[in-house]
C-alpha cells in the first residue's frame, strides 16, 4: 500500500524579488469535500469505537499524507479484503467497491464499514437502474481507477469504459437506441463533455445520466482554477499523484492561461527554478487534501516573497453527509446522525 515518504532535503524557498508585484491567488473552494471528510472521519470513529487495528480496502481517500497519518492511528490499508483477518472491520473506501468485494468480505465474516461518497453511490444506482432496464453503459472515465472498477462491477456485462475522447470514435454497441453514458465523479468536466459531444454524434439517440455525474466539488475546484489560471504565471495544485481530480487541476490550468502549472505533495516539492520571472502564483488543492498542506505552501511561498494572500472564491460549499450506518450507533447506544462537511473551507 502506500509508500512512506522519504523527507526531501532542499534549501527554503529563497526571496528573488524582481521590480514587479508579488502575490498569491488562492482559489476557492479548494480542499477536502463532504465525501471525503465523511471517509477519513469514518476511519477515525471506526478506530475509537472499535480500537486499533482498523483495516481499510484500498487508500480511503487519494493522498499520501492523510493515509499516512491514519496509519498512525492505527489504520492497516490493503489491496484486497482477502488479507484481512477473519471478523475484523474493514472500511470501504470513498471511491466505492463493486457488489463482488462486499460479498467477499462477507464471506470471511468483516465487519464492514461502507465509507463510499454518497455522490459515487448514486452513479452505482444509476448502473443498476440502466443495466436493468437492458442498456448498454458507456462509463466514461480511467479503467483500473477504483471508483470506475466499483461502478463497472455493478453491471459488468452492459459496462463498456471509455478512457478518452480519442476512444469515443472507436467504441461499438449492441443496440444504438439503447445506450447511455455516464462517469466517474472526479473528471475533466471539459474532457467529459468532449467525450460525451463525440459519442452523440454516432449514437443520436444516446441519453443522459439523471443528473450530473462528475461531483460538486470537482466541478466546482475546476472552475475556481479556471478563473485563477487566467492571471497566473504559475499554478501549484497540492495533491497526490494517484488523485485524478488534483491531476486534472494541473491540466485545466495549463488549458485556462496558466503559463505553468505543478501538483505537488507537500511544499519541499516546489522549485526554486518555478519562481524565476513569476509575478503572481495560483494555488489551489484537490478534493483529497487537508488544508494544513496548502497553508504549509503558503508559508514557503511567503518566505519566498510572496506575502499578498489573494481569495479568488467562486462558489460557496455547504452539502453536509452524515457518517455511515455502522458508526451512527456510538457506544451507549444513541445514534450519532451528525452532518459533515468538507474541513478546508477558506
Amino acid at each position: 500500500m502506500p509508500v512512506p515518504r522519504v523527507p526531501r532535503r532542499r534549501e527554503p524557498l529563497q526571496d528573488v524579488a524582481g521590480p514587479g508585484r508579488k502575490r498569491v491567488l488562492l482559489a476557492s473552494p479548494r480542499g477536502y469535500c463532504a465525501g471525503v471528510d465523511r471517509a477519513v472521519i469514518a476511519v477515525e470513529k471506526a478506530l475509537e469505537r472499535f480500537g486499533a487495528p482498523v483495516y481499510v480496502r484500498k487508500q480511503i481517500v487519494h493522498n499520501i499524507h492523510v493515509v499516512t497519518e491514519l496509519e498512525k492511528q492505527g489504520a492497516i490499508f490493503v489491496d484486497e479484503v482477502d488479507e484481512v483477518p477473519e471478523g475484523a472491520h474493514v472500511v470501504f473506501s470513498a471511491h466505492g467497491v463493486s457488489p463482488a468485494v462486499v460479498n467477499a468480505a462477507s464471506d470471511r465474516g468483516l465487519r464492514a464499514i461502507d465509507a463510499t461518497c454518497p455522490l459515487v453511490t448514486k452513479v452505482h444506482r444509476e448502473a443498476v437502474r440502466f443495466a436493468r432496464d437492458d442498456f448498454e453503459i458507456l462509463l466514461i472515465g480511467h479503467e483500473g481507477h477504483e471508483e470506475v472498477e466499483g461502478t463497472a462491477g455493478e453491471a459488468p456485462e452492459h459496462v463498456t469504459i471509455v478512457n478518452s475522447p480519442e476512444e469515443a470514435d472507436a467504441i461499438e454497441v449492441r443496440d444504438p437506441s439503447k445506450v447511455v453514458w455516464l462517469s466517474q465523479t472526479t473528471l475533466s468536466v471539459d474532457e467529459t463533455m468532449e467525450t460525451v459531444r463525440r459519442l452523440r454524434a454516432r449514437f443520436p439517440q444516446l441519453q443522459d445520466p439523471p443528473s450530473d455525474d462528475i461531483c460538486y466539488a470537482t466541478q466546482n475546484r475546476q472552475v475556481a482554477i479556471k478563473k485563477v489560471a487566467k492571471d497566473a504565471d504559475l499554478v501549484i495544485v497540492v495533491g497526490s499523484a494517484n488523485s485524478s481530480n488534483s491531476v486534472r487541476l494541473v491540466e485545466v490550468a495549463l488549458e485556462h492561461g496558466a503559463k505553468a502549472a505543478y501538483r505537488v505533495d507537500y511544499a519541499d516539492e516546489v522549485e526554486q527554478a518555478w519562481l524565476d520571472g513569476v509575478e503572481t502564483v495560483g494555488v489551489t488543492s484537490g478534493a483529497s487534501v487537508p488544508e494544513v498542506l496548502v497553508q504549509q505552501v503558503l508559508d514557503d511561498l511567503a518566505a519566498a516573497g510572496y506575502r499578498d494572500v489573494e481569495q479568488v472564491r467562486t462558489a460557496e460549499e455547504d452539502l453536509m453527509f452524515s457518517l455511515p450506518k455502522e458508526l451512527r450507533q456510538d457506544a451507549a447506544g444513541k445514534r450519532d446522525d451528525r452532518a459533515l462537511g468538507g474541513r478546508s473551507r477558506a
